[in-house]
């Protein structure tokens, strides 16, 4: 059945009176979707074939995936910097393309632009673990994954969709454990980590991250270069990323969208204790058997 049919025939919309949003919802898999990352994500499964070099970077949205492509980018292609001469560089830089633009994502088609110049090659996708194609969960290649606490997640989020009006999917607890109860399944394959442990402790992370890319750093300055220049502050105090834009899926995003403010605990700027509270216990409550916490 091709993905077309499947998402006219298979998936169920919302009813219209429980929910508001401007587009409907679709349930796939236990996930609701907006249209267009439903039809990305059945795409994806129907056309992409994964290979066993390659290296998925996953997440829901919010939850650290700029850094984390950041970082990922970084140490990938740190043996291919652009030179003097023109060679032996990758297509793009972190200093002329926001990260996203460095690294694409499954469910957007952006598959075949996919950067020339790394030895590893990365892709990212927000999509859940059950929604990926099968050929990357059953192909050789590697999966990170990276979730961050919901309620800083919650007010991220909040943020980033006043300027769009879009999200792709939820709910976010789902995601988190199809990743997690996976990582058990297959910890030589697939790196769970958590944004606050990756900001309390940057260069373990990054440490943990070249070996699991199988290129692991020779030096710690070498490491200590990687962390200070995808650092928050660096990546954002770019011309590129205070002044740039680019366009996902039809919608032109100021490039400064992705870089707010990247602490944690800020949601306690924005949500009461109570509010914070009531989060923690849905939270607890869905998360209690696999014994997953934050």
């Amino acid at each position: 059945m091709s993905s077309e049919m499947e998402f006219s025939t298979t998936s169920k919309p919302i009813p219209a009176s429980g929910w508001r949003g401007l587009q409907g919802l679709f349930l796939y898999k236990n996930f609701w979707f907006y249209p267009a990352f439903l039809k990305g994500a059945l795409h994806a499964r129907d056309h992409f074939q994964a290979q066993p070099t390659d290296i998925f970077l996953c997440s829901s949205m919010k939850t650290g995936t700029t850094w984390l492509k950041a970082l990922s980018f970084t140490i990938a292609t740190r043996g291919h910097r652009p030179s003097d001469d023109g060679s032996d560089m990758t297509t793009v830089s972190l200093r002329t393309a926001v990260p996203h633009d460095c690294i694409p994502f499954l469910e957007f088609h952006e598959y075949s632009t996919a950067v020339t110049g790394s030895e590893i090659p990365l892709f990212a996708s927000h999509l859940p673990y059950t929604c990926l194609p099968k050929s990357v969960i059953h192909s050789d290649c590697k999966i990170v994954y990276i979730c961050r606490d919901p309620k800083d997640t919650f007010v991220s989020m909040w943020f980033f969709l006043r300027k769009l009006n879009l999200s792709s999917h939820g709910p976010y607890w789902e995601h988190i454990l199809g990743y997690w109860e996976a990582s058990i399944r297959r910890p030589e394959k697939i790196l769970f980590l958590k944004y606050e442990d990756l900001v309390e402790d940057t260069q373990l992370w990054v440490k943990k991250l070249a070996e699991f890319f199988g290129c692991p750093f020779s030096a710690g300055g070498e490491r200590e270069g990687v962390v200070k220049e995808c650092s928050f502050e660096s990546l954002r105090d770019l011309e590129v990323n205070k002044s740039g834009k680019h366009e996902k899926r039809g919608r032109v995003i100021e490039n400064s969208a992705y870089f707010r403010k990247g602490v944690v605990g800020d949601w306690r700027n924005y949500l009461s204790d109570e509010m914070g509270k009531k989060i923690d216990v849905i939270m607890e409550e869905k998360l209690m058997g696999p014994g997953f916490t934050f």
